[in-house]
């Protein structure tokens, strides 16, 4: 049987043992993964309502009222559900997917190293989750109209349903990846990497970054990416305050820094 116990930092296993247990923990992560993605397939008709809500609320010059996206194919409308119950899957899964990963590699770290990894592994999911509803909430309608509406009057614009499900799980997820800043920011101040000083005489180095990281996304218009840029400020200036107050390294790793 794999094993899924947990293991101490002073266990000593074999590279068989080392085997055994990551095929234990990929087991569970792709079972969870499964169970959600069947869950999502079951309530297929409320993930799609979700899903399609941005797209039927845009200006009704655009698509008409209450527009859903097209299909093309026999067995284009299937395959397209499929895909999105794996994304919804995905999404609802990643708090085991994470702590699979997190319990797989934390015997690695040294009780020190535990101290300083524990509290930002369990930021992860809490930031990705706030990065997918801000993104649902705040950045898919607008963006999706300046996008449709862009030179509208040389186009007949119809939306594909691949395409566009494809377009709202990219910008989510990596929206998602994007609200990580505070937890890279604080693990470089708690191993001692950088201050809270250096950051903030860094600011304008970081204000481009944002914009790139925003110019990266998806969604690719001007309208848009200040939108996505204005979280990540907010939460590089956050970093900086809690990097302030908690960020600091503990002794031991202080210790071993100087």
């Amino acid at each position: 049987m794999a094993r899924v116990r947990p293991v101490g930092y002073e266990d000593r296993l074999t590279v068989v043992d080392h085997l055994a247990e990551l095929r234990g923990r990929l087991m569970i992560a792709i079972a969870a993964l499964v169970f959600a993605s069947a869950l999502a397939g079951w309530q297929n008709d409320f993930v799609l309502e979700v899903v399609n809500a941005p797209l039927e609320d845009l200006d009704q010059e655009l698509l008409g009222a209450g527009a859903k996206p097209i299909s093309f194919g026999v067995t284009e409308q299937f395959t397209t559900t499929l895909m999105v119950s794996a994304y919804a899957g995905l999404l609802l899964s990643l708090p085991v997917i994470l702590y699979q990963l997190y319990a797989f590699v934390l015997p690695a770290f040294s009780p020190t190293e535990r101290r300083v990894a524990f509290p930002l592994l369990l930021m992860v999911p809490v930031l990705f989750i706030c990065g997918v509803l801000f993104c649902y909430y705040v950045v898919l309608e607008p963006a999706t109209e300046f996008l449709l509406g862009f030179n509208e009057e040389d186009y007949t614009t119809a939306v594909r349903a691949r395409d566009y499900y494809s377009f709202v799980a990219l910008t989510t997820i990596a929206m998602g990846l994007l609200f990580q800043v505070p937890v890279v920011v604080l693990a470089l101040t708690r191993l001692g990497i950088t201050t809270p000083e250096k950051l903030r005489a860094n600011r304008r180095f970081a204000i481009l970054g944002c914009a790139v990281l925003a110019a990266m996304l998806p969604t690719i218009d001007p309208v848009t990416m200040i939108l996505e840029m204005i979280p990540l400020l907010i939460l590089y200036e956050l970093s900086i305050v809690l990097a302030s107050v908690v960020g600091r390294p503990p002794p031991e790793v202080q210790a071993e820094i100087e």
